[in-house]
């Protein structure tokens, strides 16, 4: 089940960027004791010289003895940084541009139906790092600069390598587009200088996903999501820290732009209403609403502190009819004026 969908968006950082997304939906054993897998490649390119290829998949091998994840990314891209916390506003922003290498690859093994245990490896790299567009005479005071001469990071380039241990639930009945069930992971990365990290810290990502139907049938569902990314100890690198749209499909934070909050620990919920609008599920909607607290050691504030939350709605277009996917148009917006439109081929969780 295979599918081709040119993609478009337009911010200030990259103008207008054109692409294409190939997204496969596959059986690796019998349907009725294997789920079905996703695997997803992007390409896209900007009218200000930038160019990204991404790479995920989510594979579940005969009678689901394996499921294998990955997040892969190779970006020429730009960003624009802010200061720690909740605090800061769209008028600090500080635009950098960076090359981003991430090679994140992590296999689950079943110990008991629905209930994994897993390992991989982590490597996530930016290279290049300089002033983006109208940056140059800020640049030595922008709050990258800052806070890596503040840690001892070089500023040209930083890199987090190590290993990844996890504990995976899931009981879903799709990882396209759920309708039913439960997953819940847990994931432990340790970063260690011996394999080419910039500093030792140790990271800790808690993801938890529930769907529930409003009615039998299916055509009304309401999800929830929490989401957790915590340095828990020692000194991350600044884009390695945990920010808004940092998780693997960059959803979270919908209404605001990648890395508009940014801290040492993150916490994230969404509640999304999901409707088909036609009995034959080709066209759906969605409404949701989201919030995210981070927290800032060096000013002392801690989560929940502030809350930044977001909403929005969106379009569905039912794109192949056997695995569920379908085309995700959403509108979302959030404090301070801020606001994005997001254009996939799955669903934001």
């Amino acid at each position: 089940m295979l599918a081709f969908v040119p993609t478009f968006s337009s911010k200030p950082s990259t103008g207008l960027a054109l692409g294409v997304l190939a997204h496969g939906a596959f059986f690796l054993g019998d349907p009725a004791t294997t789920g079905i897998s996703s695997a997803a490649i992007g390409l896209n390119f900007t009218t200000k010289k930038q160019a990204s290829l991404t790479a995920r998949l989510n594979v579940f091998t005969r009678d689901n003895r394996f499921d294998i994840q990955g997040d892969n990314r190779f970006l020429w891209t730009s960003q624009d940084t802010f200061g720690l916390g909740l605090q800061t506003t769209e008028s600090d922003a500080i635009n950098a541009r960076f090359d981003q290498f991430r090679v994140s690859e992590i296999v689950y093994r079943a110990v008991q139906p629905g209930l994994y245990v897993g390992a991989g490896l982590h490597f996530n790299a930016h290279r290049d790092i300089r002033p983006g567009n109208d940056a140059e005479g800020a640049w030595d005071s922008s709050p990258y600069v800052e806070y890596s001469q503040r840690y001892g990071f070089p500023l040209d380039g930083q890199t987090s390598n190590g290993p990844a241990f996890g504990v995976l639930l899931d009981t879903r009945d799709s990882v396209i587009n759920a309708s039913r069930g439960w997953m819940a992971a847990v994931t432990y990365r340790p970063y260690f200088e011996a394999l080419g990290s910039d500093s030792a810290w140790q990271q800790v990502l808690l993801d938890v996903r529930t769907y529930r139907q409003l009615k039998p049938g299916g055509r009304h569902t309401l999800a929830m999501w929490a989401y957790g990314d915590f340095v828990v100890d020692g000194v991350a690198p600044y884009f390695a820290l945990p920010s808004t749209g940092n998780d693997i499909y960059g959803r979270t934070g919908r209404g605001y732009v990648e890395g508009r909050f940014r801290g040492d620990r993150l916490a994230y919920g969404e509640l999304e209403y999901r409707g088909t609008l036609m009995a034959n599920g080709l066209l759906g909607m969605v409404a949701f609403l989201n919030a995210t607290t981070v927290s800032n050691r060096e000013t002392g504030e801690s989560l929940f502190d502030d809350l930044a939350p977001g909403g929005g709605v969106g379009l569905r277009v039912r794109f192949n009819k056997r695995s569920k996917t379908n085309i995700c148009i959403d509108i979302g917006w959030g404090r301070g004026g801020s606001r994005g439109l997001y254009l996939g081929l799955q669903e934001a969780f």
